[in-house]
Order: structure tokens, then sequence, then C-alpha cells
């Protein structure tokens, strides 16, 4: 007896498109709901490769710095106009023509570039110590290799002058800098990760040049974590692909010459973001609240489940517990005590169902001593994916939270409209964290089967019954070059539904309508194969039309109005941008910390590597590979096969 099982849309489809008294039983079990999912529509695209994870330097954010006053008593207030950056010229070089052949000088030439005249005996000694460390023995001290050039180039501008130490001593900036280093937890970040130097043991020339350049590489080192991540994304998963831009060395340390506060100035490489900035406090808020005492909180005593209405001798103890101040003697479980329930449930991630059970009560008592630390975690996890993102997410964009199961429509800093989505099953099919931008949306799509579901689902299909598909809808043909294709063309029952949301990108995933509206009504709707269903699609469409071409009058009305049999794309006025995000913490509009569920483990992932100091190169990519489509050649089997099974049996025997 056979035993063939696949895990596939075809099943989902079939369901969709079998009359309503095929089955008795309303009802999906899991396989099925697991099984009745669209999968992504190939486009075509290459795989990436390493290039696509490490190119750095075009369009780099980094603002050039505006002139400031230099330190008072500082090597930089001796230095001429523009010897402080990368872009003036030493002191002793007397002509443009001579300054043009000092900046070709690299590696063992630096020897060869002139040190400041201006400076004063002992920062001269230093000034020779550092040409010459940076000629002969600078990845000793800048430990990636990208930022060298940068680093050369920096000091050789600035005639050798050291930027950190004034007469041999550490001067203010120095300062500023060791203390904004010591104190990067607030953005969940370890201060060990970036070494500050012992200046005062420091007592030799050479010592300091040392101690100069240990804590330049330290402070680039932070400004690359604050801008790209401590982590970099392909090291958690091969199912993530942001754009980073990272900082170019010599504007940082140009920017923090420059600079009239430090502190300002390297905060500026952390992310800017609200989102960013709630999260951050929050962090502070929970730090503080894990000090307290588990053996001080007031213990609510177990006991049978209490629902809304229900009186209690728990409910005096609750209410003390929660810090709900009116009728602190009542039994009654009212709605005050109910609604300050759920709070709490949301802030525990737990289902906020307003119910006491024996889970809330192991959470109100502090059961698990490691909640609050949890909480931390989870917090520095997703401001480290906050760091992933643009830095301009888009004056109008559209925000996906997938542990959340929402999508947002944001404008100007508000949310303009939500709805919910179904996203893609953890694993291999979980959906993919990126930043692009919707083009186009598509009226009455047609579905076009992924060669890899053809080869590995469809073929073997057709191989046991060669009709199977045609008779729940979908079309088989075979070009002239050999290859297959097989797709399911524009209708009600389309797996597609009757709006596609297009934003080519690698990974093949898209936004669309269903016919199958009843997963929306689940609290977890985690069951696609990587593409996202969305609740109310011709609500969407109006939206995203409202912002981006207002003048052409789309509605919900006009949209539906265009539901047919043929396709049909409206081009977005200008792309929308669409940032598919995984924040499994975040602060809600009324300022609360909301926690979700780790759906696909990204958080363990990345603290795992955060907590790892054993992988010092945690923040460098590797590469990963994206299956790309390619057509599947093969030849169909004939019609006359005889002994055929039943195309449903095939599937469930």
């Amino acid at each position: 007896m056979r035993r063939f099982r696949i895990n596939c849309i075809l099943v989902g489809t079939a369901i969709a498109l079998l009359p309503a008294n095929a089955f008795a039983a309303p009802e999906m079990d899991e396989a099925a709901i697991e099984a009745a999912v669209p999968v992504p529509e190939p486009v075509n695209l290459p795989p990436p490769t390493i290039a696509d994870f490490v190119a750095e330097g075009a369009g780099s954010t980094v603002e050039a710095a505006k002139a400031a006053a230099p330190i008072p008593g500082s090597a930089d207030s001796a230095l001429p106009k523009g010897a402080g950056s990368n872009e003036g010229s030493s002191a002793s070089i007397p002509g443009d023509s001579e300054a043009a052949k000092v900046k070709l000088l690299t590696g063992k030439d630096l020897v060869q570039a002139p040190i400041s005249s201006a400076l004063q005996a002992t920062d001269l000694e230093i000034a020779t110590k550092l040409r010459d460390l940076l000629a002969n023995q600078l990845n000793k001290f800048v430990g990636r290799e990208k930022d060298r050039a940068g680093v050369e180039a920096f000091y050789r501008d600035r005639g050798f002058a050291p930027l950190w130490t004034t007469d041999g001593s550490p001067n203010p900036r120095a300062s500023g800098a060791i203390a904004y280093l010591r104190g990067v937890a607030v953005d969940g970040l370890d201060p060990a990760d970036y070494p500050i130097p012992d200046f005062s043991a420091a007592t030799e020339p050479e010592a300091r040049a040392k101690a100069d350049l240990t804590l330049t590489d330290s402070v680039l080192t932070f400004a690359r974590h604050a801008r790209t991540g401590r982590v970099h994304y392909t090291r958690v998963s091969g199912a993530i692909l942001y754009e980073l831009q990272y900082p170019e060395s010599a504007e940082v340390l140009s920017k923090v010459a420059a600079s009239g506060n430090l502190g300002e100035t390297l905060n500026s490489f952390n992310p800017q973001q609200p989102g960013y900035k709630a999260l951050k406090a929050k962090l502070a808020e929970e730090r503080a609240k894990s000090g307290e005492s588990i053996e001080a909180t007031i213990r609510v005593p177990a006991g049978p489940l209490l629902r809304p209405g229900m009186e209690d001798i728990r409910v005096p103890i609750l209410r003390k517990r929660l810090k709900v101040a009116d009728d602190a003697d009542s039994l009654r479980y009212d709605e005050t005590v109910v609604d300050a329930v759920k709070d709490f449930q949301r802030e525990a991630g737990l289902l906020p169902d307003g119910l006491l059970g024996s889970k809330t009560i192991a959470h109100l008592n502090g059961a698990n001593a490691s909640a609050r630390v949890d909480v931390v975690d989870t917090i520095v996890a997703n401001m480290e994916r906050w760091r992933w993102l643009p830095r301009d997410l888009g004056t109008a964009h559209v925000m996906l939270n997938i542990p959340d199961f929402t999508l947002a429509v944001v404008d100007r800093g508000k949310t303009v409209w939500s709805t919910r989505v179904v996203v893609g099953k953890p694993g291999r099919m979980a959906t993919p964290l990126l930043s692009e931008t919707i083009k186009t949306i598509t009226v009455n799509p047609t579905w076009n089967v992924p060669p890899s579901i053809i080869q590995n689902e469809y073929l073997p299909a057709l191989q046991q019954d060669p009709g199977a598909l045609e008779r729940i809808g979908l079309k088989v043909v075979q070009n002239r070059n050999g290859t297959i294709r097989i797709y399911q063309p524009p209708g009600a029952g389309n797996a597609l539904g009757r709006i596609r949301f297009n934003f080519p990108n690698r990974f093949l995933v898209y936004q669309h309508d269903t016919p199958d509206k009843h997963l929306f009504a689940h609290s977890k709707r985690a069951y696609s194969h990587g593409c996202m269903r969305v609740q109310d699609p011709d609500k969407y469409a109006e939206v995203l039309l409202s912002l981006t071409q207002p003048a052409e009058g789309y509605t919900r009305d006009r949209i539906r109005g265009m539901f047919g049999k043929g396709e049909r794309n409206i081009a977005l006025g200008h792309p929308m941008p669409v940032h598919l995000t995984y924040q499994t913490a975040y602060v809600d509009d009324a300022g609360a910390l909301q926690v979700r569920p780790d759906v696909y483990g990204r958080d363990a992932q990345t603290l795992a590597l955060l907590k790892n100091k054993d992988r010092p190169d945690a923040d460098s990519p590797v590469a990963r590979r994206i299956s790309s489509s390619k057509p599947v050649v093969a030849r169909l089997p004939s019609r006359q096969q005889s002994g055929v099974p039943g195309f449903f049996s095939f599937f469930f025997e």
C-alpha cells in the first residue's frame, strides 16, 4: 500500500476548487492547513554572492561633519585648516601638486609622508611613531582590512597628529569617547567589544601612539556595529537580506575630529527611528526592574481558572499585585482587574485573554526568576535587528511584523491602516526579512507554479494521474524547448485570490489575497510557504494607491470593479517601501512594551551570537545561497495510461 504524502499547495488549491459538498466536515485538520498555502512565484533572479553582503561605501549615509572649533590646546588646534580631515593637506606640504602626491602614499610608503611641523615636541614624537606603526604594523591595531585605508588617509592628511592625546596626555575628546564606549550597554551592546587603552601606562611615545590607534579602532568598530549590527544578518539565517550601508572609516574619524559634542556624534551612528528609541527606553526600564527581589514580590496563590465576573478570595491579592487601586477588598474579578491582567499578559508574552490560569499566576509570582532577563534579552535582540534596517524607512511605507502577524501602512510616522496577515511556516518556508519597494499591484493574477514545485511535487503527481492537475483548474503546457509550465488562470478560486502586491526580490515572495479567509481568525498565523496573505487586500490596495497617486481616485469599489478574468497591472506612482521585519518586542502607540513569541527562533540565534565571545567575527558576512528557479525539462506522461489510481488517493493513501 502506497503511503506517499506531499506537503504542498496542491492540496489546498484542490480543496478550494472542489464543490462545497465535497467534504462533510467543514474544518481543516493541521495537515490540510499547512498545505493550503500559495508558494512564491519565480522571477528568475540569480542567487546572491558574497559580494551582495560586503559591498560597502556606495551610498554611505554618513554626513560630512560641520566645522567645529578644535579642542583647546589639542594637536588639532595647531593644524592648518583642512588638516583635521582626509580632505585637507599636511602642514609641511608647500603646494597642491606635492599634496596630491602625498595623498597617493599608502602602506610602507607612508614613511615618505611629511609630519605636521605645527606639533609640539611631545606630540611630534608620538606622530613619528604613529607614522611608523601605520606604515608597518597597522594590521595589528586595525583588525578590519576595509578600515585600514581610511585610517591611513586620516592620519596622513593631518600630518600624523595624534587624535586622542595632546602633549602626551589624553585630551577631552579621548575622555568623551572612553565614557561613551563604556556606556554602550544602554544600546544593547557590550562595552568589552570596544577595548579602552590604558593611557596612564603609556609613558613612552610608541606606547602613546599604540594607545591612539587602539582607541581609534574601538571607535570605528562601534560606529560600524551601531550602523550595521554587532551580528551580521547572514550568520543568523539565509532568509534575511538587507542592503547595509557601512560607514567609511575616514569619514567617521573626520566627523569625530570635528565634533563639538562627541557623545551626540557617536550616538548618531545608532538607529534614530522612534521604534528603536522606544525600545532603548524600555531596555533601561526592564534592567531597573531586574534588580527587584523576586522574594519581595506579592505572590498570588494557585487556584482554579478565574474568568471575568467570577468571585474569588485571591482577587484582592491580585489587585494589590497589579496595583489596581479601586475596590481594593472586592472579591469580584471585574473588568478593571481583567484589563490589568491582560496588560500583564501582553508584557509577559502570554496570550492576553484575561483569564487567570496557572501560567499567568506563575509569571505573576516570578516562578521563572529569569523571566525579566528574558525580556531584556528579547529587547536587545530586537534592537540589533533595527540596525539592519535602512535608516530611512520612507515617509510613507509598509511595515510587516512577522511575529505579530500584522501589516501596517505608515505615513509621516503615524499608522494610517493595518490588517492581519498569514506568514510563512517556521523552517525552510519562513517568510524572509528584507526591505524592498512595492512597484505594481496585479488585479486578477495568474498563479505560475514555481519550477521547484513542478519538479518535486507535480511531476510525480502527473506520472500517477496525467489529468489530475487540469481537473482542479491548473493548466499544464509543454513548451517547444521541452520545458513545462503549470499555471492557474485568474478567477475567484485562484490561489492568489484577486490581488497580488509585487516587490521583486531574491526570495521570490510577495503579498496577496486568498480565497480562504478562515486562517485569519487564528491567533498564530504561520502557515504559508513564505508569501504573505493579506486579510483585506482591496482596502490595502486603496490605501497604497491613495498615498502614491491620490489624484487618480482609486477606491475599494473601483478596485473590486476590476475583478474579472484578465490580468490588470497598476503601476504605483512611486515605489512604496515595504519592510518585512521580525519584531518580537516593540512599543505600541500607548507606550506599552509588547512581546511576541519567537516563532522562527531568530531571537535565540541572534542572542547566541551576541553572547558568544569566541566569535569576534560575528559581524562579518558569510555567503548564503538562495535557490534560483530554472525551467523544468521533462516529458509529460500519456493520458492513455491504464490502471492509474485516483488523484486524491495518490496524496492521501
